[in-house]
């Protein structure tokens, strides 16, 4: 006899229970079994962010090393992005839906915080380092933290807020260490960090309350965005003049195959982010930003360009690590307490 059939005796489901008692057990018991199925789906949604993070970093700091027009580039990728998802629609690659003129409405907020999160990234890494790019970016998840608090979303836990704050101080006792500084990079960083915060937060209620997908969302993002960029590129100056330098830089095999891996990997990205924050939540999104941070540190001491090791950049990434993990380990027991209430509900209903 199987263990349902053992918690759940024939007799007490079909002939003890009236119709209202069966269907919400029932419900119940395909909440905990989603429960289970989504844990490896938050996992997998957490890791490939994380990995397609790390890579964009470099890869965009490479293209802007040899490609300064920032805006033109991620005008690419938004076009790019646009007609991919168009045509895997067409052919029967995504169900995503079609345009719908009430939800692109409620998505327009998304898709202007999204591209002056991008544009002002982009912008910063002309003057901004790697290891002191991400810094600065690492101080997303308490703004996040913030920004849920006053929208209504509800107190943390004290052991999620503490890891955070001590993400956070290892952020700033690492940028410390900084050896140069750019105030305009560094303006142009913390303002990418204001509009990131918004965007996650707006993400995260859009796929909760609107019921749309991954791809429908990253869809709306970048052919909402077009129009936006389009009118930049244009107002600023920087097209034509980007154009010529595309068109001249066009017989560098090397520039055509960075810039056609940063166009994939902004696909990448923009996709496993959206996955990571409606499966997960917009903290988790930035808490993975900054673990996966910790690796293009390490890595930005010594590739494309590098920085001077300095006492206070190693101390701060510890303590950043420190944090990650505790907050790793507050949201495993939050998991961990919720799931034995399940099966007191199912119990409770066996009386």
């Amino acid at each position: 006899m199987s263990d349902y059939h053992l918690l759940y005796p024939p007799s007490t489901l079909f002939f003890s229970f009236k119709r209202e008692k069966k269907q919400e057990i029932k419900s119940i018991v395909i909440k905990s079994v989603k429960l289970k199925i989504c844990l490896p789906c938050s996992l997998f949604a957490a890791l490939s962010y994380g990995i397609a993070s790390m890579a964009m970093v470099f890869i965009n700091k490479a293209i802007i090393m040899q490609y300064e027009h920032s805006m033109t580039l991620l005008t690419l990728q938004q076009l790019t992005t646009t007609l991919l998802i168009h045509f895997g629609r067409q052919m029967g690659y995504t169900r995503a839906k079609g345009v719908d003129i009430t939800t692109a409405r409620r998505l327009l907020p998304i898709s202007l915080f999204y591209n002056a999160n991008v544009a002002f990234a982009l912008a910063s890494l002309k003057g901004v380092n790697i290891p002191m790019y991400i810094a600065i970016k690492r101080l997303t998840p308490l703004a996040v933290l913030i920004a849920g608090f006053f929208s209504g979303k509800g107190k943390p836990t004290t052991q999620v807020t503490l890891s955070v704050v001590l993400t956070a101080v290892g952020v700033i006792v690492a940028a410390i260490g900084d050896f140069s500084f750019d105030l305009p990079g560094y303006t142009m960083a913390l303002t990418s960090v204001f509009f990131q915060t918004m965007y996650l937060v707006l993400v995260e209620k859009s796929g909760a309350e609107e019921g749309l997908s991954s791809i429908e969302i990253m869809f709306y993002n970048s052919f909402l965005s077009l129009p936006f960029l389009l009118f930049l590129i244009i107002a600023t100056g920087e097209f034509p003049n980007s154009l010529a330098l595309l068109l001249a830089k066009s017989n560098s095999f090397s520039f055509l195959f960075i810039l056609l891996l940063s166009l994939v990997m902004g696909i990448a990205l923009n996709y496993t982010m959206f996955l990571c924050t409606i499966v997960n939540s917009a903290l988790t999104t930035t808490i993975v930003g900054v673990l996966k941070g910790v690796g293009s540190t390490t890595l930005g001491f010594v590739l494309l360009g590098g920085v001077q090791v300095h006492g206070l950049n190693v101390t701060g990434l510890v303590i950043n690590t420190a944090g990650g993990v505790w907050y790793s380990y507050a949201k495993y027991q939050q998991k961990k307490i919720k799931a034995p209430k399940v099966v007191i509900d199912l119990e409770a209903h066996r009386r």
